[in-house]
This record gives C-alpha cells, structure tokens and sequence, in this order.
C-alpha cells in the first residue's frame, strides 16, 4: 500500500517531457487549449492529476480527451472528464494550472506533493482512468505522453482509441454506474451506438419514410463514428457523409464543419455541388459536441438552423409530449440560453415555458438546466443536450396512464431519454433528437425554420488594450465597468426598433465581443458598429488605427 508518491518514477519521466520555459498554459472550460506542439509536457502532468482525481474520488474511473474541437488542426488540447460524464469540477481548474506552469521537474514534485497534502489524497487509493483522442496528426505522440503520466504514477488506463468527445464523456458515465440501477449503458463504442439507434428506430416506427440527410463530418472523427452509425441505422435514416478526408494533412475544419457554417452563415463549398433545393443537410465540429443544420429552400438559397433553431424545435416537443402524456402538472420542462440567444427564439420560447438566461459557458448553461425537471439547454454555435433529472427518471418508470395516448407520449419521452447523451452536447445524438422532431412533426427544413423568424443580428469583435477593465451583470446583458458605458449603450439602443446590445469580454483573447439585433438587417449593423465605435473610443483605442467599419 504506496502511500506516498511515486517520486523517482515521477522523476525519470517527467525529464522527458520538460515544460518549454517562456508559455503559460490555462485550464479553462475546453481543458488546455493551445498549438499541438508545445503540449507535451502539459500531457505528462495531466495523466497525473486525472490518477490523483481518481484517487481522491474513491478510485471511480475520470476520462481524458485529447482534443481541440472545432479549432484549427495545429491545435490540440486536453480536458478531464468526471464520473457522472461531466466537466471537470471548476475547484480543480487551477490545481490543474498551477500543476501544468511548474517550471521544472522538481518545481512540479513539489507542487504535487503540496497538492496532495492539500487535498488530503489518499494515495493507496487505486486510480482509474478512460482516455480517447480526436483525428489531430498532433494525437499519438501527445497519448505517448499522457500514458507515460499514467505509468508514472501507476494508474490503471484503459485506452479508447480514436472517438468523439461525446463516446468519451458517455464511457466515463457508464463505467462508473456499471451495475446499479442508474446504469447508463454499456461501456463501449458499440454500446453507445446501440443505446442511440434503438431508441431512435423506437421513436420513430410508424412514421413515414425519413427522407436521406447529409451529414458534413468537418474532415473530423465525427466521420469514424457516423459511418458506425449510419450502419446501425441501415435504411430507418440513411446518412449521406460528406467531408470525411481524416488523413488529409490540413482538411480538419477547414473551410467545413460546423463553427465554419455558424460563422460565415453559409453551406460548406464541398457541399454546393450535392444539396438540392429543399434538401436538409447538418454539420458536425471537429470532435463531434456540436451540430447546426441549414437547407436550400427552393430557390437554392442557404437557410441555417442554429442552436437556437434547435432548442425550440426539442423544447416545444418535449412540452408537447408532457401534455400528452398527462405529466404537465408534476414535470417542469424549462429552457436554459446566454445573452446570444436570438431575440426570436426567446420571445417563441418565453410564451410556451420558462427561459433562464445565464452566463456564457457550457458549465452555466448545464448547471441551470440540472434545476429543471426537464432542462433543454443549447447555445446559439450549436452545442447542447437535454438533462432530465433522477425524479423525472423515477416518475416516467413508474407512471400509471390512464388513455393509451398518455401511454404512448409516455413511451416516446422514456425512448428520448435514451436517445440523448445527457452527459454533454452530442452532435449524433442531437441528429437523432431532431430527426425524431421533424417526424412526428412532418416538417421540412422550411417548416421547421418558419415556427419563429430571428432577428437580424451582427457580432463585432473589439481589440482593447486590457478585456479585464470590462465586468458585467445581469447574465453578461449589462456592463457595470467601465463607468458611464452602459448607459450610453442604452441611448443607442433606444433608438432602433427590436434593437438590443450588449458587450462582454471575450474568455480567450484581449477583444470584447459586441453583439446587436434589430428589427431591420441594414439597423442592425449600424448599431452593432455604432456600439463597436463607442466602446473603442471609450477605452481610449488608438485613432488612426480605429477599423474604418466603426461608426
């Protein structure tokens, strides 16, 4: 029973893997993200904290993602997941920080020894981990790293080779609930396709024939994991994969995927030649946590549903089916957004159930929808998931209908269950979600797109000498700091029609990000850079390098 540290195994591995002297590395909410190749040493010393993580949480299994998500293909990063398939909890966000910035080998000893103490570790305890990485050229050297951190302090790693974050996040979950009444499902890739198409091929018998959809799999492991998928489907949903190319050197979201369709608003170039007018098609990320779909109406024009789209597509249907099952009185169905969210989708939303607005923030977002019966929750770029909460589990298997229309709505709600990865966002699984909505629904792309209409909106980034200055309240809607700002802002803002502004420090870079909408296209881009222009000049910007666009 090794109840101190390992030092001299430490020692002689972590001599390989030298932390470079002149970077910083952060732990924010998507891990250490940065260039791939000045992360070596940052792998190193996360297989060590994810084994301590066990340790501390009585050996139940953490996961380890190797991934930068919808980020360039030079990036790389890694993130930890908990055992109930969430994010890591936030406390351990600076230890992992403070452990990465130890400048030496013994700088590093030191801060894990005092880490331990700290913590009170228990370092008989056993520690296990689950570990998975993306299509990143960067991957396999940086697992050689991150298995050496393993070895190092000897936990017992059970590697799960190339998958998406979500398989990832929903092994850890099943691993650790193996066994119990909360099982989640089994603890494999297969396990996991099984449990989605299913459910899914459940949701949607009886239903006419679903028409094929293409799937932009943004050269990325979404591709891997969607041909699986696609077979598991077979002709219940035929999907047709498009930017599948994961060995070409430099086709990894580029010019492809879905934070290139969010923010340029436009099809994929790749696509132009296969969509037809009135065919729906959907992008995935790099790494598969993130889903937006669009169609060509029949004029072959390009119309996106976004994260927004999504979440009132899902919302509406599950408050629906609560009705229809007789449930509407003991389940609350809420909805959980950020400032982005477009005014059209909230007004839509607000007069069907309540709507939370909170900070931007996947951990904000997920936080809140836990206080819901039913929370759906979905940021505008596309990523979300729907949590129902154990008592809801609990009332759907156990509730009595009375018609069998209750007991068919409640059968769909149970099926939906399984069909969403409620561990995090999940693009193949979101997929299915709104393919079993636009069945019971028979609804096209157009029809989908038509429940609200979003307000023309545009966003500004800002270059400021120094982000920190900026501070808000209200869910980021209001700015507290600088002094006198706002209320500027307010005047502006009370002269557009539908107008509505506000600014945030961006989480990542000296920018702070200006988001507008109004009424008309043309008043919305005049306020959005109206706004630019007095933030920029309010911080005192540089005159002669003030964008010429800021009015």
């Amino acid at each position: 029973m090794a109840s101190s540290l390992p030092v001299e195994a430490i020692r002689t591995l972590s001599e390989q893997h030298p932390k470079p002297s002149n970077v910083h590395y952060q732990y924010g909410t998507a891990g250490f993200r940065t260039l791939g190749n000045i992360l070596d040493s940052v792998m190193f010393r996360v297989g060590i904290l994810a084994a301590l993580r066990s340790k501390r949480l009585d050996g139940k299994t953490i996961g380890v993602m190797v991934t930068a998500s919808h980020n360039p293909e030079p990036d790389n990063g890694v993130k930890l997941v908990d055992p109930r398939g969430e994010m890591l909890e936030a406390a351990w966000e600076t230890h992992a920080t403070n452990l990465a910035n130890a400048p030496t080998t013994d700088a590093f000893i030191d801060a894990l020894d005092a880490f331990v103490k700290t913590l009170n570790i228990d370092l008989s305890k056993p520690a296990r981990v689950v570990y998975a990485r993306d299509t990143r050229p960067s991957g396999p050297a940086l697992i050689a790293a991150l298995e050496n951190g393993f070895k190092a302090i000897g936990a017992e790693a059970r590697n799960a080779g190339v998958t998406t974050t979500p398989v990832l996040h929903y092994l850890v979950k099943a691993i650790n609930t193996k066994g119990t009444k909360d099982a989640y499902g089994e603890d494999s890739e297969e396990g996991y396709l099984q449990k989605l198409s299913t459910a899914f091929k459940k949701l949607v018998a009886g239903k006419p024939a679903i028409p094929p959809l293409v799937i932009d799999c943004a050269n990325g492991v979404g591709a891997i994991v969607g041909e699986k998928l696609a077979q598991h489907l077979g002709d219940t949903l035929k999907l047709i994969l498009h930017n599948t190319a994961i060995t070409t050197a430099g086709a990894l979201n580029n010019a492809c995927g879905a934070d290139f369709v969010k923010t340029s608003q436009r099809l994929p170039p790749s696509l132009a030649s296969v969509l037809k007018p009135g065919q729906r098609a959907c992008s995935l990320d790099g790494d598969a946590d993130r889903l937006i779909y669009y169609y060509l109406d029949d004029r072959g024009q390009f119309h996106m549903l976004d994260g927004d789209k999504i979440a009132a597509l899902v919302a509406a249907f599950i408050v629906e089916l609560t009705k229809s099952a007789g449930l509407d009185s003991e389940i609350q169905v809420g909805i959980v957004q950020t400032a982005y969210a477009n005014g059209g989708s909230t007004k839509y939303l607000s007069e069907r159930l309540p709507v939370k607005c909170v900070p931007t923030g996947v951990k904000h977002l997920h936080h809140a929808a836990e206080h819901y019966d039913i929370g759906v929750y979905f940021e505008a770029n596309g990523h979300g998931t729907v949590l129902f909460s154990p008592e809801t589990l609990e009332k759907l298997a156990t509730y009595q209908p009375s018609t069998p229309a209750q007991s068919t709505a409640l059968n769909h709600l149970i099926n939906l269950t399984q069909v969403i990865n409620q561990t995090v966002g999940d693009a193949l699984s979101d997929m299915l979600l709104v393919e079993v909505v636009l069945a019971h629904k028979s609804y096209s792309g157009l029809e989908w797109d038509s429940l609200y209409v979003d307000l023309p909106n545009r966003l500004v980034k800002v270059v400021v000498p120094n982000r920190s200055i900026f501070k808000t309240e209200d869910a980021e809607r209001r700015l507290v700091s600088p002094p006198g700002l706002q209320a500027k802002i307010d005047d502006l803002v009370r002269r557009y029609e539908g107008g509505r502004a506000f600014v945030r420090p961006s989480g990542t870079e000296d920018v702070v990000r200006v988001y507008a909408e109004a009424a008309v296209r043309s008043q919305a881009d005049e306020l959005a850079f109206r706004v630019a222009g007095l933030v920029y000049d309010d911080v005192g910007g540089d005159p002669s390098k003030r964008p010429a666009e800021f009015l």
